[in-house]
């Protein structure tokens, strides 16, 4: 139970860093870009490589290690566990997950989001 509260509480705080960030990005460039969405996805995967570098070399224990990379990074945006999990794909040398996982995500999401809302728009 213990980690699952250390989990939330980092999914908390990233969720409202996520919304800051896009939200103040917009008000500075408000064009047709998603440049907030954007710099997060960016910025959250250089951190989740900082914290993985750290956790590498033993700084970081696994409570902290949750905190940061799956509580904090995961809610301010999953684009980062993405490509974490890419990056573990391809250290063990599974290209061809590696590939699957990558354009499988890419063009099945796509699909998935556009098959949501045609869905909606014929009920």
């Amino acid at each position: 139970m213990k980690l699952f509260l250390i989990i939330a509480t980092g999914s908390g705080i990233g969720g409202v860093l996520r919304y800051a960030m896009q939200s103040y990005v917009y008000k500075l460039y408000p064009f047709s870009f998603p440049l907030g969405t954007f710099l997060v996805n960016i910025t959250g995967c250089f951190l989740i490589g900082v914290f993985f570098a750290l956790t590498e070399k033993n700084l970081l224990s696994s409570e902290i290690k949750l905190f940061l990379i799956t509580g904090i990074c995961g809610g301010f945006t999953t684009f980062s566990s993405f490509s974490y999990d890419n990056i573990i794909l391809l250290r063990a040398g599974n290209y061809f997950y590696f590939f699957l996982y990558t354009f499988g995500s890419v063009l099945l999401g796509l699909l998935a989001t556009y098959l949501g809302i045609l869905l909606i728009k014929i009920l």
